[in-house]
Parts: structure tokens; sequence; C-alpha cells
């Protein structure tokens, strides 16, 4: 199948990749955003691989027959912080075991504050890509894996204008990874890794204190959520994010865990998150 078109775009001078299957120019009516946020030590280059296949699936579906194509997709990617052209401290990105004492600190604000960036580019990103208004961006959705897909699960609780998220590989409940991860390491739960300002914000912030399996007041709830992870992953246990996983209150959601499979991406998790783009939010029923 042929490769999707790439744009550039400096956006306030953060360089975000655009990739849309006809020239973003071309496109009218309503449109569907997908973030697809990269993994720790990673950058979004090392997406494109991956981007190929979701519009694949787009087109494979498309052609099956069954429904019909009710919107365009638009994916985009930009290096997460203190990543790719952003990098800065490389030893920061590091975990304990790799020589970083900050690591529980670090990791959180890496993906919370690639997340914020999320939602500063759902505010401006309409004005970059149809600046004449050819086209209207009627739902957001973010995906990621690893690192992005923590910041996925921070974003489906504080972006209420993302109805769709796909975390690979990733957890809701970073009090428990992290906390679990320190002991494993042999790393104290005390100040000052664990400074007590750091303890409260995450209270506050985490994915999993929403209240997650109720009616009311529950930010995930009428959202679409596929949750890909591997039963076997040492660095993101599955136990790790089960319980808040299985009890979550949700429109529309679907779990897998893969058996045998580790800390890693089969191309099986990508051809689902394609096809669960491609149900919920490009399609309609003819």
């Amino acid at each position: 199948m042929s490769q999707p078109h790439h744009r550039l775009i400096h956006i306030a001078g953060l360089p975000v990749n655009v990739y849309t299957s006809t020239p973003l120019s071309s496109i009218t009516g309503n449109v569907a955003v997908f973030f697809f946020l990269h993994g720790r030590s990673g950058s979004a280059a090392d997406l494109e691989p991956k981007i190929q296949q979701i519009f694949n699936r787009v087109e494979v579906n498309k052609a099956e027959g069954g429904k019909k194509q009710e919107r365009e997709l638009v994916v985009v990617t930009f290096d997460q912080r203190n990543h790719g052209h952003r990098l800065v401290d490389e030893s920061s990105i590091g975990s304990w075991v790799e020589g970083n004492p900050n690591h529980a600190v670090d990791m959180y604000a890496m993906f919370v504050g690639t997340a914020k960036d999320v939602s500063y580019l759902i505010d401006f990103l309409p004005a970059y890509l149809f600046p004449s208004a050819q086209a209207t961006i009627d739902q957001w959705l973010v995906g990621g894996i690893s690192l992005g897909g923590h910041s996925t699960w921070w974003l489906l609780r504080h972006e209420p204008r993302v109805s769709m998220g796909i975390p690979i590989i990733g957890c809701p409940n970073y009090t428990h990874l992290i906390t679990t991860r320190a002991s494993t390491s042999n790393v104290p739960l005390t100040p000052p890794t664990f400074p007590p300002s750091f303890l409260a914000y995450l209270q506050d912030t985490d994915a999993v204190g929403a209240a997650y399996s109720s009616d009311v007041g529950n930010p995930y709830r009428g959202k679409k959520i596929l949750v890909l992870s591997g039963a076997d992953d040492t660095l993101v246990p599955w136990v790790s994010s089960e319980e808040m996983v299985n009890d979550l209150n949700v429109g529309v959601k679907k779990v897998i865990v893969y058996p045998g499979v580790g800390h890693e991406v089969p191309e099986e998790m990508i051809k689902e998150a394609g096809d669960f783009i491609w149900e919920w939010a490009l399609s309609v029923s003819v």
C-alpha cells in the first residue's frame, strides 16, 4: 500500500509531524486526529512504520465493506519532553538501575509534560491544519507506547476533549508501578527519592486517582479505550494496571493481554489499534 503523506509543521517552535492518506490540502469534511506518542528513550521517528500499519488497516477495513468512512484520519507525532530533538539531559531519561536517582519524578514529569503538550496542540492544531476551515476536527484520539502509554492514560483522565485512548504497554496506576519498581530496585520510598511535594501531586493527578468505576464524577465514562499489554512484561507489569482496567467504567472498553509478550509491541497490537480506530472513530454502518 502507498506511504502516507507527511508534512512537518512548526507550532511555536515545536516540530509536529502530520500524516494523512491524501494531501492535507485536499481534506474536507470531518476529521479525527490521532496523537501517537513514542516510548522512553525513543523519538517520533520510531513510529513511522507503525503509522504506515495503521493507515494500512484503515484501508483494509474500508475495502472489506460493511461500513463506510465517515471522517478522515490524521496522525500526529512529536518528540516527548527531553527526547529526540528536545533532548537536554540524557541521564534523566534513565531508571534507578541506570544511574538516575530522580527516576520517579523525572518519568512522571516527562509524560505529564507531554500530555500537556497534547492539550496545547488541541488548542492550536485546527488553525495550522485547516486555516480556512475547509475541514473540521470533531474527534481527538490519543495512543502511545510505554511512556507514551502512561501519557495516554493521563490524558484520558485530564483532557475532556480526548474521546478515545489506546495505551500500549502503558500503565494508569503510576503510583503502583513506580513504588513496585523502587522496591525491586532497592530504592527507599522516602525523600529525597520521593519528595513530599511530588507525592502530593501524584496523589492528586495520577490516572488511577479518579472515580474510574463510578457513574458520577468519572472522567473516563463515555470514552472509548483499547488496552494492549504483555502478560510477561516485567518493566510495566500488568498487575499494576489490572485492577483499574478491570473496574473501569467507560463507553467502550477492549482489553487484550498477550501471553508470552514482554515489554514489546508485536505487529498484532498495531493491527488492533488500527482496527479500533476504524471501528469507533472513522466509520459508520452502511
